[in-house]
């Protein structure tokens, strides 16, 4: 009696833990259920991928999907849309929606919005404040839960926890690696002070990397006092990545597409559109953030998609908002690095899968193994396409990089057995779910 599948991969180049081969992928009620050579088995659906290569499913752990609050500029539904639309199997969202997520009812009702209503798997950070701290313990290890995420800087209200007694509070009494953005809100003040109008290249703060440096300095001081684990989200300058490398016992690394491939020519070319926090810096910072990756220091790749509609960025600087889409950009931007020889495929699915995994504790995803999710991300390494405006899923409809020609792109998208995105075409009813943490079962 030949085995017998709901879906069989042929003929592709499966990239995993064990190294890269050909290899065929069985999947059954949502698993992993085979792999290896399964041409004499049976299946509902046998799909040739021959000439492609099959990746764990990829995972953006940093994204602003706007809802509630600010659905003009994007929602669950819509942010998740453009991340299958770009190989994304899975998403962490972050918590200063309208209002904050800051509380059990408020990750309860984000997790009933995207329950069946994205389209990719999600989690949601909670917001660590003054007012909950005492309670993140708790709030960390709810169902849907990434985790605690603090803004040291670049941002208001109760979210904003700018000094160190509020910080060691909360790690005092996380389990979990607690996120952070390391921006000194006090440096932030001073500098915001010298407005000059028009180019946002010539304001001192995008070339201030001390705005950063300081923050980071102070978190790792506080969390090694505090024995807790801390995640630097989007690091962007070369100090802060000499700093990292030597506390990488208690400290993981992200950095975003957007300061990998950007640098502060992107002002003078499309002006607040390449405006985001921490910002965009000289290119000597993007160099530095190369070389983290190629030593290890950085630990995952997440995108701080952060849309906001092209009216909005429109308006004169400092008034136009920092942030800009990159969910759907992501995939596409690495594996170009990858051909380019910047990045190897094994790091890339070590950036993207395994280090989310790794790093955050998610249960059953993150490699292609039996018995785990069947989230997978399939791409053509060869296929050469331009990044348009129009391709972009997001509500907002516009991405930084138009117009760049890349090699390596997206094919399909599955997201527990389901082929969720096929050659550009949403192709199967969104099924999104929560993600389970092995520090929460």
């Amino acid at each position: 009696m030949p085995q017998s599948f709901d879906v069989i991969l042929s003929g592709g180049t499966l990239v995993n833990h064990d190294g890269e081969g050909l290899r065929d992928l069985g999947l059954r009620d949502g698993k992993i259920a085979e792999i290896g050579d399964l041409s004499r088995a049976a299946a509902g659906e046998r799909i040739d991928c021959r000439g492609l290569h099959v990746l764990p499913g990829v995972v953006d752990s940093q994204v602003h999907f706007r809802e509630p609050g600010l659905a003009h500029k994007e929602d669950l539904e819509s942010g998740s849309r453009s991340a299958v639309m770009g190989g994304v199997t899975a998403v962490f969202e972050m918590p200063n929606t309208n209002p904050l997520t800051a509380g059990e009812a408020q990750l309860a009702d984000k997790v009933a919005r995207g329950t069946g209503r994205m389209h990719c798997d999600f989690a949601f950070w909670v917001g660590g404040t003054h007012e909950n701290a005492k309670h993140v313990a708790e709030l960390e290890r709810l169902p849907g839960a990434a985790g605690i995420k603090v803004f040291m800087g670049s941002s208001t209200g109760s979210l904003l926890v700018a000094d160190d007694a509020g910080i060691a509070e909360i790690l005092s009494h996380t389990r979990r690696r607690a996120a952070f953005h390391s921006e000194d809100e006090e440096r932030l003040n001073e500098r915001k002070h010298l407005r000059v109008e028009g180019d946002p290249s010539s304001h001192p703060i995008w070339r201030d990397a001390e705005t950063a440096l300081r923050a980071t300095q102070r978190l790792l001081t506080i969390a090694r006092e505090a024995r807790a684990l801390v995640h630097v989200l989007h690091v962007t300058t070369a100090e802060e990545i000499a700093l990292l490398a030597a506390h990488k016992d208690i400290a993981s690394v992200e950095v975003t597409p957007n300061h990998l491939v950007l640098d502060d020519e992107a002002y003078r070319r499309i002006g607040t559109l390449a405006q985001m926090n921490p910002p965009v810096r000289e290119a000597r910072h993007r160099e530095a953030l190369w070389e983290g990756l190629r030593q290890g220091v950085v630990d995952v790749i997440g995108s701080d998609h952060a849309p906001h509609t092209l009216e909005e960025k429109a308006q004169p600087y400092p008034k136009s908002p920092s942030g800009m889409t990159g969910v759907q950009t992501l995939v596409p931007l690495l594996l170009d690095a990858v051909n380019e020889g910047k990045l190897t495929l094994a790091r890339f699915v070590d950036l993207t899968s395994a280090g989310p995994q790794r790093i955050f504790g998610m249960a059953g995803k993150g490699r292609i193994a039996k018995g785990y999710d069947a989230d997978l991300t399939v791409v053509d390494l060869k296929r050469r396409q331009t990044i348009r405006n129009e391709w972009v899923a997001s509500r907002v409809g516009w991405t930084p990089f138009h117009g760049l020609e890349t090699t390596g792109w997206p094919v399909g998208t599955f997201v527990r057995g389901a082929r969720v995105m096929w050659e550009g075409e949403l192709v199967t009813p969104a099924t999104g779910r929560p993600i389970r943490f092995q520090a929460a079962l």
